[in-house]
């Protein structure tokens, strides 16, 4: 079966053990002019295609391909989403696992008019099948791994009326790692240079990163102790200049102002960035006192979609790295929603998970992470960088 992999983002969404049951990432979908060719009646291919797929290269983890029918042809499935799963998750028995991952890919499946999937489970802890003599059968040890993969099936046709077309295992995802069926251990080969792989070169070509780790991805929103200290020292005085700021100009009759200066303001400062400027502690303070206007928050979702949108995004991790409470989730929503339109679909989860890790009350993220675990495509949620668009024209600011 050759499958087109026409992907864009799906869902990511980091480690919320505190808000959801499980893990769910889903990478970005692929969005191609001409869409990749990938074999998945090589499963070695599909395996070795994952960490481009996924963004990173997954560990312990159960990975779900979402297949649905190419719209010129019926018979070709495209593979439209892909989901991953922590298997590093204690607290419940993996049947209880497979229940909440199978109600997770169902709904996406429900949203996407899809019917069919594909799993992979990655564990450095499994054994692989192995012969007793040279004429004997392989011996499957696949364990409470096989367990979870049955209930997972089983819940997905008798709860969705999605079937798992497929279900293999891999120790990693390394050049010539074996990989074999979880259903027939009979069926097993070797993995190719997952650097190598149609995708991962098409992903390069495209800019998009491929991280060696998901730890890369949480390290962007990991706090940096010394220099929060050093913007919390700065932020109480930011805070008040901006305030006696805006009350000078409503005085004058002229909020508007006061906010088109504060956009101008940060829209320098991600200039700035772009060429190298190290921003210092109070400048930082400055950045955060200017997002807690929500007017030029609003507008600031703009940049998502606009020419400076890495720059912004750097200097939105940044932010996140270096405040607290709100001002951490406010920088970490917008830091996710410009790595949800990008369809970077873990990067947004971990985002997210940030935000409402600051201030589990943060609106906005609560609404972009239940968008992400939906499955919503990227494009849906562009609205509200044109919104953005809209609330900096009004400011008599062109955003672009």
């Amino acid at each position: 079966m050759t499958t087109p992999v026409n992907p864009a983002p799906v869902e990511d969404s980091g480690d919320r053990m505190r808000r959801t049951v499980a893990c769910a990432e889903q990478a970005p979908r692929f969005e191609s002019a001409a869409p990749m060719q990938l074999h998945i009646d090589d499963p070695g291919e599909l395996i070795a295609a994952l960490p481009a797929m996924v963004g990173f290269v997954p560990e312990r983890s159960l990975v779900v391909t979402v297949l649905r029918a190419a719209p010129e042809h019926v018979d070709i499935p495209i593979i439209d989403a892909v989901v991953r799963f922590d298997l590093e998750q204690g607290h419940r028995g993996r049947c209880g696992l497979a229940a909440v991952f199978a109600e997770q890919v169902g709904r996406i499946c429900h949203g996407e008019n899809a019917s069919e999937v594909l799993a992979v489970i990655i564990d450095d802890r499994l054994r692989a099948p192995a012969r007793q003599r040279s004429d004997a059968r392989r011996v499957p040890r696949t364990g409470s791994h096989g367990a979870l993969i049955a209930t997972f099936a089983r819940r997905l046709v008798d709860d969705h009326g999605v079937i798992l077309g497929g279900a293999w295992a891999v120790r990693a995802i390394d050049k010539d790692e074996r990989w074999w069926s979880l259903p027939d251990a009979e069926r097993l080969g070797t993995l190719p240079d997952p650097a190598t792989s149609m995708v991962t070169v098409a992903h390069v070509l495209d800019g998009r990163p491929i991280h060696r780790a998901r730890s890369e991805l949480t390290a962007m929103v990991a706090a940096d102790d010394a220099l929060r200290s050093q913007v919390a020292a700065q932020l109480g005085d930011a805070v008040t200049a901006a305030r006696e700021r805006y009350a000078g100009a409503v005085r004058r009759g002229d909020p508007d102002g006061y906010h088109r200066r504060m956009l101008e303001h940060v829209l320098w400062q991600i200039a700035n960035t772009e060429f190298g400027t190290r921003l210092t502690a109070r400048e930082l303070a400055e950045l955060a006192a200017a997002l807690r206007d929500r007017v030029v928050r609003d507008a600031l979702f703009a940049l998502a979609v606009g020419d400076h949108a890495a720059s912004a995004e750097r200097l939105w991790a940044e932010l996140v790295r270096v405040l607290s409470d709100s001002d951490r989730a406010d920088a970490a929503a917008l830091l996710g929603y410009s790595a949800y339109v990008r369809g970077d679909g873990p990067l947004a989860g971990i985002a997210f998970h940030a935000a409402l890790e600051a201030d589990p009350s943060h609106q906005m993220a609560i609404l972009l992470e239940t968008a992400l675990h939906a499955g919503m495509r990227p494009d849906q949620l562009r609205r509200l960088a044109r919104s953005g668009l809209e609330t900096a024209a009004d400011l008599g600011i062109e955003l672009c």
